[in-house]
């Protein structure tokens, strides 16, 4: 056994936490990015696009995440491509964060009133005009919610990545937990970090939803 006095708990913890902000932040940006050009897909009036797309988005929703992880870690080396803990980590939450945006904007897009859509057609704008100008920034305030509400979720699934060997909050705390011989403190602990990770989001989601609703 190890002694650690609480104080350097607490440090280690907190020096991990970083990579599991990093890791949230640069996960939920691309997998934005990925799941705004799936959206763009998935309500256009393309068949195919839709159908490529609905798949895509079952796949990623119908599976477990943990599987998806593994598949990267595991599957692309046979493949012969070499993969980090880094790089599956972000590659599997990525996907996973762009089919879940994916569908939240797309019911967004969709509870925006179809006259819209018409009176906007009726302005001459062609598809992405209308998108652009009219429906996006309606959708926008419908989506604020959900959206950081899934950004919350996305925080915690990042645990999940400390079963493919990256050391982020939740895998500190196991190596600590089984140096000193203290989970209820240490595990204690990570969930303390946990909930302040994710409390001003959920915070900042009300006081958006407020505000942009008084706006209407």
């Amino acid at each position: 056994m190890i002694e650690f006095t609480l104080a350097q708990i607490i440090e280690n913890l907190l020096l991990a936490a970083r990579w599991t902000v990093v890791l949230s932040i640069v996960s939920f940006v691309l997998g934005g990015v990925v799941g705004f050009a799936l959206l763009v897909m998935r309500v256009s009036k393309s068949q195919v696009l839709q159908t490529i797309v609905k798949g895509y988005i079952q796949i990623f929703q119908g599976t477990p995440l943990l599987m998806q992880l593994f598949l990267v870690f595991f599957g692309l080396p046979l493949l012969g491509i070499d993969v980090s803990p880094w790089l599956a980590a972000t590659v599997g939450l990525t996907f996973f964060t762009s089919a879940y945006l994916a569908e939240i904007w797309r019911g967004a897009v969709e509870a925006v009133a179809k006259g819209q859509w018409e009176a906007s057609a009726s302005l001459a704008m062609n598809y992405f005009e209308q998108l652009r100008h009219v429906i996006l920034p309606q959708a926008m305030r419908i989506a604020v919610g959900p959206t950081i509400g899934f950004a919350v979720q996305a925080v915690k699934d990042t645990a999940l990545v400390s079963i493919i060997g990256f050391t982020e909050l939740t895998k500190a705390g196991t190596m600590i937990s089984n140096a000193t011989f203290r989970p209820f403190l240490v595990y204690g602990l990570v969930a303390i970090i946990y909930f302040v990770l994710c409390y001003p989001l959920t915070r900042y989601a009300r006081v958006l939803e407020r505000k942009w609703n008084a706006a209407r």
